[in-house]
């Protein structure tokens, strides 16, 4: 069985800071980050899904962590097709218009070179800390098992080179009925981990529970099975704590999967309070105690 790593998708949530988690003289940015590595070997950035990242902020995540630690990085909104505001941009490659938000179409096709290009570059510090996992390209609803899609996830794994994106969707038809087989082995053929979700079904964005490596990484996020999944209010839609009971009937699957790959990470994204804490702490003993 490969290793697994078990952590979570935030060490910053302000509700996780209201909620005790943090001892009261853990009280900065650095000691935050140091208690957070402390405890848990893995962590996933999504701040950069809204705005990309500083190089200097990379150089501060590496030197706060300990040898070993690991940060997978949500890739920025504007790459995987999602409305991305204008603000969220860089100054210099925003484009002149009245929208408040805009698709990669609306950027002249430099600027769109250019953020891919600034974004990647930012992880540098990471990677050269040996402290860089993946980078999650997590696609929205409407990003549907087409060819031109399967294209531009080949375009995404070129352009990453070296580095090791990972790919979560949010539309069924990746694996309604036979599309189940065809997109697992079109990942595989290519290389490409796919991203295994547990979260709610029944929505459009729903996407059921396949466990399958598909390259040397395989990846589990925990979303939660929030009955608020389409409110627009973040932690109504991820808040759901899981039930010890819950989690140990993920521990043999979670183990199962582990042997299809070298290496399996668990990331809790049920950010609210200190629910992933407390998930990610619990899973991360019961796989350890099998």
């Amino acid at each position: 069985m490969g290793r697994i790593s078990v952590g979570t998708a935030s060490w910053t949530d302000p509700t996780l800071l209201e909620s005790g988690w943090y001892p009261s003289d853990v009280d900065t940015a650095e000691k935050r980050l140091a208690y957070y590595a402390e405890r848990f070997p893995l962590v996933e950035v999504d701040a950069t899904y809204y705005s990309p990242p500083a190089e200097r902020t990379a150089e501060l995540w590496a030197a706060r962590t300990p040898p070993g630690f690991t940060f997978n990085i949500k890739a920025f909104s504007l790459l995987t097709g999602h409305p991305t505001r204008v603000n969220a941009l860089y100054k210099d490659l925003r484009p002149d218009t009245d929208k408040k938000n805009v698709y990669p179409d609306d950027l002249p096709p430099q600027a769109y070179e250019d953020v891919w290009s600034r974004f990647l570059t930012a992880l540098d510090p990471l990677v050269s800390a040996g402290k860089l996992g993946a980078v999650l390209f997590q696609f929205p609803p409407w990003f549907t098992i087409r060819k031109d899609n399967k294209q531009y996830l080949l375009e995404i794994q070129r352009r990453c080179a070296p580095l090791t994106p990972v790919v979560e969707f949010r539309h069924a038809s990746w694996f309604d009925g036979d599309n189940a087989d065809e997109t697992l082995m079109f990942l595989r053929k290519h290389e490409l981990p796919y991203v295994c979700v547990d979260m709610p079904q029944g929505h459009r964005s729903s996407v059921p529970p396949v466990l399958a490596a598909t390259a040397d990484l395989a990846v589990v996020r925990f979303h939660g099975h929030s009955t608020k999944w389409t409110s627009r209010d973040i932690h109504e839609k991820f808040g759901y704590r899981y039930s010890d009971a819950e989690l140990r009937e993920w521990a043999p699957r979670l183990r199962e999967l582990a042997g299809e790959a070298e290496r399996t990470q668990v990331l809790m994204n049920n950010c609210y309070r200190d629910y992933a804490q407390d998930n990610a702490a619990t899973l991360a003993a019961l796989l350890e105690d099998a």
